[in-house]
């Protein structure tokens, strides 16, 4: 049976009930990994938590912690937490976030970001494994701290969310895997490329790095309506500049152009219009349920070993994702 994630969105709409039910269907329907987003509404430990108990072999990951939101020692606890209460199925997925939400929504310095999370990937990963840590870098600094007993008996993978050619070449360096995002896959090559040469870079071997990724996914007879509602995504996420960069450096210049002019004048339809067909066929894939696995082969035939779904609704949220979950399932399928 083939490796296949699911992603939660952690959405307001969906209640605690509603979330834990899906990870218990994402189990039963043979998924081996779900990851849980975090924004600026409810956390994503207490999420997986939930998750966690009424579950027994799904794998649970953060998509992601953002890493200034918490200090390396507080970011292990928590690790340690959920690896205990998953009887340890816990993935620590990392990322640097960006300036707007760390600066005006936590009220922090968004500074040195590369070396931030550098820093933070060697301490936590030192705490989890039972040592006691005293740390200078050059971001961070800690003294002679740990979590005694409480660290986790088994290693507990770290992945690194990245965008951009250094923060893919980090991921190589010091994670465990790579947890891509709206990556087309035109460059999907290229980056899985830099994050090998990373590992490289270090003497690693490339192949200890797990390549995972998003792909966003409509699994939907109505392709007008999927279509829609995946532009409306990508314009969505075209409106933080962190995106719009990385979306230009990725070869979707024009694309980018015409969704700043919607965005410089209030207009989020004029953005979502902006989203041609080739982009949104490049960053996720509508249709039906043979459409979509075909796409999601080609793209693990690239080089993308670990792909997660990431539900697009069509319709209502829950139904939308109870719908992909079972048309997708690696068990039927």
């Amino acid at each position: 049976m083939s490796f296949l994630g699911i992603r939660l969105g952690n959405e307001a709409q969906l209640s605690a009930a509603d979330i834990e039910s899906l990870g218990v269907l994402a189990e039963e329907h043979g998924y081996r990994e779900l990851w849980m987003t975090e924004g600026s509404g409810r956390d994503s430990l207490t999420q997986l938590t939930a998750i966690a108990i009424a579950t027994t072999r799904i794998c649970l990951g953060t998509g992601i912690l953002p890493m200034f939101s918490r200090s390396p020692l507080v970011t292990a606890m928590s690790s340690a937490g959920l690896a205990s209460v998953s009887n340890g199925r816990f993935i620590l997925g990392l990322g640097v976030g960006n300036r707007p939400a760390v600066e005006d929504g936590h009220g922090l310095r968004f500074e040195k970001p590369m070396e931030h999370l550098r820093d933070l990937t060697r301490i936590v990963r030192g705490l989890l494994q039972g040592e006691k840590i005293s740390y200078q870098g050059k971001a961070i600094a800690v003294s002679d701290v740990s979590l005694g007993d409480s660290a986790p008996k088994d290693r507990l993978p770290i992945y690194i969310a990245a965008l951009g050619p250094r923060m893919l070449e980090l991921a190589g360096e010091v994670a465990d895997g790579v947890l891509l995002s709206w990556t087309a896959a035109h460059y999907l090559k290229e980056a899985i490329k830099i994050v090998q040469g990373g590992a490289a870079k270090v003497g690693r071997d490339p192949s200890e790095v797990a390549i995972s990724g998003y792909l966003r996914v409509a699994v939907t007879d109505d392709i007008a309506a999927g279509r829609a509602s995946l532009q409306r995504q990508i314009a969505r996420y075209a409106s933080s500049t962190h995106y719009q960069d990385f979306f230009r450096s990725t070869g979707f210049q024009v694309e980018m152009e015409h969704a700043q002019q919607g965005r410089d004048h209030s207009d989020n339809l004029a953005m979502a219009s902006a989203i041609g067909e080739s982009m949104q066929d490049e960053v996720g894939v509508v249709g039906s349920a043979e459409v979509c696995l075909a796409r999601i082969e080609e793209l693990r035939e690239m080089g993308l070993t670990k792909p997660i779904i990431a539900p697009v609704p069509v319709g209502g949220l829950k139904e939308s994702y109870e719908r992909t979950i079972k048309a997708l399932s690696p068990i039927l399928n």
